[in-house]
């Protein structure tokens, strides 16, 4: 069976999420609580404030699948609901049959996001 990992709406104000890291790469498996990808949002054109509103979060693997296909990398600003990679085992159908269980944390900026090396 196929899994996809769609983005979820994390914030009710979210238009978009900045893929910041990636962490398994095709063909690996995943155990649950393996981590994902890194993202975050930034929440500044829509408010005004001294200091832009971003907030950065982790998806985390709720099931143990193997990564097949990846629709996205470090940089990339998705849309909540694109398809950012999909899941499974190694005889399957090629319909993705629903989506990855994930858990979400809130997370801190660090050195390896795509944000941070831009930066730098």
């Amino acid at each position: 069976m196929l899994v996809g990992l769609y983005l979820p709406r994390l914030l009710p104000e979210m238009t978009v999420a900045i893929v910041e890291a990636f962490y398994p790469v095709v063909g690996d498996s995943l155990a649950a609580g393996a981590k994902i990808l890194d993202l975050s949002i930034d929440l500044g054109a829509g408010f005004q404030q001294d200091c832009p509103p971003i907030s950065h979060y982790r998806l985390i693997s709720r099931e143990n699948l193997r990564l097949r296909t990846i629709n996205a990398e470090p940089g990339d600003a998705l849309a909540p609901g694109s398809l950012i990679a999909v899941f499974g085992d190694d005889l399957e159908p090629a319909e993705i049959a629903r989506p990855l269980r994930v858990a979400i944390a809130g997370i801190v900026s660090h050195a390896g996001m795509w944000s941070a090396r831009v930066r730098a």
